[in-house]
């Protein structure tokens, strides 16, 4: 049984050798996924149809977990030729310019993945964010977001009012101008630090990931309250693939990876909005209170994210990209005249966005 098991392996490895040797292009990817994760898997299964789709003339050279470089040096690895292409998020890079950051993660802007995809492919938010790839040697491919994140806390966050003085654990940039401008305490940390400080109340709650993530990690083993649906924080990872690389490419190569990666998307959305809600059944019937808050409050919040955007954005491209997502916002009635009406034209009250 060994000697077979061996023999196959070094079959597959020939074999795959074989494709790569035999491909047009052969593209190096990392990601900082793990294989093992949710999101990992939805990544090697658009590597496999990428392949499979060129019939082998494109070959992908994975990297998970960040193995060649940092996550926040993949970008950079891609453009100087470590890599061909950046499969982490846009938010990585508001050190070249703060308009990354809405790409990666325009915080507290959309109720829904859906609504983001509409930006990028009806809002006109694919030809902006390309040209700010573009001028960084990079094309973007597209994003895929797993769904909106929660919030963590020992105490209740049923509301706006709930965040005065209320200190947690944050990320550093934007989200902390957000939670500063509703009287939040948001104290930056390692990730690594938060179960500590949790346990010994130097904080009282995280800003961690969505849920599924978050309990899977056991953040609800030590507090027992959540935000779900999520409203503060929605991120989407990219992919970008070296400009010159991308421009060697047939269009019939090129097409193909744009369909993979919007089946990649679409199909990675859907399964954590399943993975999602399975988590806060299963948390709720293990004693988290799970807190939805109301359309008047998620506005509050709104109003002041898009507060913070126009503080954060600081460069020409950052503020045309933020004036973008507040035209298309107001389009589909989430900000300005049209936010009234936002349950009734887009379905953000909450309950079908995880």
């Amino acid at each position: 049984m060994i000697r077979t098991l061996v023999a196959g392996t070094a079959v597959a490895a020939l074999a795959s050798g074989a494709l790569a040797q035999d491909a047009e292009f052969t593209l190096r990817i990392q990601t900082h996924l793990s294989p093992e994760s949710l999101s990992g898997r939805s990544a090697a299964q658009f590597f496999d149809d990428v392949t499979t789709m060129s019939g082998g003339r494109i070959a992908i050279e994975p990297f998970y977990s960040s193995a060649v470089v940092k996550s926040v040096e993949t970008f950079d690895a891609a453009v100087n030729g470590i890599l061909d292409a950046d499969m982490t998020g846009g938010a990585y890079q508001t050190g070249k310019d703060p308009a990354f950051q809405f790409v990666g993660d325009p915080m507290g802007g959309y109720d829904t993945p859906w609504q983001m995809y509409a930006f990028l492919y009806n809002g006109g938010g694919l030809e902006a964010a390309q040209a700010l790839y573009n001028e960084y040697g990079m094309q973007l491919i597209g994003w895929w977001i797993p769904g909106q994140e929660s919030l963590a806390s020992s105490s209740p966050i049923a509301d706006p009012a709930a965040l005065e003085n209320w200190k947690f654990r944050s990320p550093p940039g934007m989200e902390t101008m957000i939670f500063a401008n509703l009287g939040a305490s948001p104290i930056v940390m390692d990730f690594t630090e938060v179960f500590t400080a949790l346990e010994s109340g130097i904080i009282e709650g995280t800003d961690h990931s969505n849920l599924s993530t978050s309990q899977s990690v056991g953040i609800y083993d030590v507090v027992k309250h959540a935000t779900y649906p999520g409203f503060h924080s929605m991120p989407a990872d990219h992919l970008a693939i070296r400009k010159d690389v991308w421009d060697a490419m047939p269009e019939d190569l090129q097409r193909i990876l744009d369909v993979a990666m919007q089946k990649l998307a679409f199909r990675t959305t859907l399964a954590y909005q399943v993975d999602i809600q399975r988590a806060a059944n299963e948390l709720e019937a293990a004693g988290v209170t799970m807190h939805d808050w109301s359309e008047e409050d998620r506005r509050t919040f709104r109003d002041a994210a898009i507060a913070a955007w126009d503080e954060f954005a600081t460069t020409e491209q950052s503020k045309a990209m933020v004036e973008q997502h507040k035209e298309f916002l107001t389009t589909i009635g989430l900000f300005g005249d049209g936010s009234s009406e936002a349950d009734a034209n887009t379905g953000a009250s909450g309950g079908t966005s995880q």
